[in-house]
């Protein structure tokens, strides 16, 4: 998929073909957790993106059968003092409004499990395809940290009621029911996922690219002004459940592979 010899070691795989850039999370093993590492991979692909006028339309893939598992809870847990965990949601807020002010359309390909962060990064792309197999969630409630930074992006796709519904909850959504939300744009057989966001990244590559992106920013332009105020109110909000007992406790409990605690 990449010209780069160790391609498969990569974290962070990328191909380009006909105005098609497809990019794939490559750490299947880990559900392609969004460490550090893996956002500071994803915000350099799309600063480059930006920049590169030979790209029409990016997907966003993963590699493996889950899409995105959301943070590493033990990147986080490690971090114990809130200015850290704070820097560290920062920076996915940093890369999550990248992908809405890039001037390329930018479609998630989903082929299995996008939970907590996972789920945000599916919402927070421009488009999203998903496979009948995937599934969303947003559980951090259960285990003491609430979803507030996924709840931005899910809350900007969904009703008020389905994003809380979520949010509060922690239930998984099956691929039927996110597209019947309005979390997806299409749900097809999994042998049909590469084909069918293909199809998608290429009706939209044919497109005026000017057009494309003039318009795609005064659609974010006019749909959601204060999203960054939003990101900084979540981010601290998020951030502070993590450092929390509540959250220490639950984050002890889901790396132990016990129940959450009772409060």
């Amino acid at each position: 998929m990449s010209a780069n010899p160790k391609a498969d070691e990569s974290i962070l795989l990328r191909e380009d073909r006909d105005g098609i850039c497809k990019l794939a999370m490559n750490r299947p093993a880990h559900m392609n957790l969004l460490t550090s590492e893996m956002l500071d991979a994803l915000q350099e692909a799309f600063d480059a993106i930006a920049q590169d006028k030979r790209v029409r339309v990016v997907v966003l893939g993963a590699s493996g059968k889950g899409f995105c598992a959301g943070h590493d809870i033990k990147e986080i847990r490690a971090l114990k003092e809130l200015p850290k965990i704070e820097a560290l949601f920062a920076k996915c807020s940093r890369m999550m409004q990248t992908i809405t002010a890039l001037p390329q359309p930018v479609i998630a390909r989903v082929q299995g499990a996008a939970a907590a962060a996972g789920c945000q990064l599916v919402a927070q792309c421009d488009l999203a395809v998903a496979s009948d197999a995937a599934k969303f969630t947003t559980p951090g409630v259960t285990w003491g940290f609430f979803c507030s930074t996924p709840g931005v992006a899910v809350g900007r796709n969904i009703s008020r009621k389905r994003a809380l519904e979520m949010l509060l909850t922690g239930d998984l959504v099956d691929a039927q029911k996110a597209l019947d939300w309005g979390l997806v744009n299409q749900v097809v057989p999994a042998a049909e996922l590469e084909q069918a966001t293909l199809a998608l990244a290429m009706k939209i590559a044919e497109k005026p690219p000017i057009t494309v992106a003039t318009g795609k920013r005064a659609f974010y332009d006019q749909m959601e002004q204060g999203a960054a105020s939003a990101y900084e109110i979540a981010s601290c909000a998020i951030a502070a459940s993590f450092a929390h007992d509540e959250g220490r406790q639950g984050m002890d409990a889901f790396l132990g592979k016990r129940k959450p605690p009772r409060h």
